[in-house]
């Protein structure tokens, strides 16, 4: 047998040796040696529809409302660039009364250019909250200048305007307690008391007399009391007594806490608020509350009082303690914008002749302002969500941007436009606006709405 005959064969023995040895060792492995068959995939529980929430289905009611209305929904509407008193949505530039841009500060160079600079030197974001690695010195510089200009010892700022009411009022009130608003006060007032467990009471609006006598006999069954009231109310623009309140809050041991969001820069003559419009001693209130995000052309809240109340919310507010700290250029921003309105008062006296142009106008053409005083807010009553929505798809169409507010942001028979005036605007463009507005409103009125869309 030649050598390669015996290496073939070799070679074919061997791999019958192996062959048979794995059988050999396969049929002696144990139940627990092999392999576990394979289970036949579960069903994935599907993720919860949050489609079929209430609040969901109403979103779904009011679409198919507004299509049955032949009209487009007016939230969310794309503006390109900068919302001045005109503003450019879907390609077309339109008169713009629907911006917080109070003063025209948002657009001015010196507010850009902080911004810019503090984003060169800062970075975006401060990365913390500022009681652990947040802190810079934009913040005392901004929270400095806001206690000197409300004449108070000191500041206190924060990312969120919502938020900063929230978190201040849950801060201070407690079970114990008892918090007295204003049936019209802002959403994040109304959640502040709520979260924070005290007992909550709503007082007719601006009326006095009912707080007073509520007071008198029920100011016994609580530690303590706080009264919340808007310097310059967002939906009506109209403002409450601040001398009386001042009174009453300290005959009945209250505490007063006034939300300026939409007040300052745009009452006072100098825009200090309802305080220098009225005359009052800021000292004489506890509490002030702001916003960044309409005069100051910025993001973010701040509460102005005492050193002490400000120490304690810094260390006891959630809000504050565990949140970022505010950005630098916004920070930037809100200071620059702080600074252009104490060198530039001309801004507020401009604002407040447009305030006046565009109520005495409304008023003139029949429309219906309800409590407006001639400020930097004014509402046209509708009278129905439909017909509001209608309203605002009407001057839309017409070339003005001016929203609804609805149901249930306002009572149903009190839905409206609302009008955001800047100090920019002409006298031409108020007179304009108001133009489209009541012809809008004689078209809308003249128009049958199909069953069930409005009263």
């Amino acid at each position: 047998m030649s050598g390669s005959e015996r290496e073939g064969r070799f070679g074919a023995s061997r791999r019958s040796a192996l062959l048979e040895e794995l059988r050999q060792t396969r049929s002696r492995r144990t139940p627990s040696d092999r392999p576990a068959a394979r289970p036949s995939p579960k069903p994935q529980p599907k993720a919860f529809d949050f489609g079929s929430l209430p609040g969901h289905k109403q979103i779904r009611l009011q679409k198919s409302a507004a299509e049955m209305l032949g009209i487009g929904v007016p939230y969310f509407r794309e503006q390109e660039g900068y919302a001045g008193p005109t503003c450019r949505i879907e390609g077309r530039e339109v008169l713009n009364f629907s911006s917080y841009n109070y003063l025209g500060l948002n657009g001015h160079p010196k507010v850009h250019a902080a911004a810019r600079d503090a984003i060169e030197r800062y970075g975006v974001s401060v990365s913390a909250s500022r009681v652990v690695a947040g802190e810079r010195d934009l913040h005392a510089k901004l929270e400095k200048g806001l206690a000197a200009f409300y004449g108070t010892e000191d500041c206190v700022t924060m990312v969120s305007g919502h938020a900063t009411n929230m978190t201040t009022i849950g801060a201070l009130m407690g079970p114990k307690d008892v918090i007295l608003t204003d049936t019209w006060i802002h959403n994040s007032i109304t959640e502040g008391a709520r979260l924070s467990g005290a007992a909550r009471v709503t007082f007719p609006h601006n009326d006095l007399d009912w707080l007073d006598d509520f007071l008198s006999r029920n100011r016994g069954r609580y530690e303590r009391a706080l009264i919340v009231v808007e310097g310059l109310y967002s939906m009506d623009g109209d403002w409450p007594d601040l001398p009386r309140l001042v009174e009453l809050k300290h005959r009945h041991d209250a505490w007063l806490m006034v939300d300026e969001a939409h007040a300052v820069g745009v009452l006072g003559e100098t825009g200090r608020g309802i305080a220098e419009m009225q005359g009052v001693d800021p000292a004489s209130v506890e509490i002030w509350m702001g916003t960044l995000s309409k005069t100051f052309s910025s993001c973010g809240g701040y509460i102005c009082g005492s050193a002490a109340l400000i120490e304690f919310l810094k260390a006891n507010a959630a809000g504050f303690v565990f949140s970022v700290g505010l950005a630098a250029p916004l920070a930037a921003a809100a200071l620059a914008s702080l600074e252009v309105l104490q060198a530039e008062p001309d801004r507020v006296a401009r604002l407040q002749a447009n305030g006046r142009r565009l109520l005495d106008r409304a008023r003139a053409a029949g429309l219906d302002t309800g409590e407006a005083k001639g400020s930097a807010v004014m509402p046209v009553i509708v009278g129905d969500s439909a017909r509001a929505a209608m309203l605002s798809d009407e001057c839309f169409k017409a070339g003005l941007n001016a929203l609804p507010i609805t149901f249930p942001a306002v009572p149903e028979k009190q839905a409206r436009l609302r009008f955001f005036l800047t100090s920019e605007h002409t006298d031409a463009q108020i007179d304009r606006a108001v133009e489209i507005c009541a012809e809008a409103l004689a078209r809308v009125r003249s128009r049958k709405l199909p069953f069930g869309a409005g009263a």
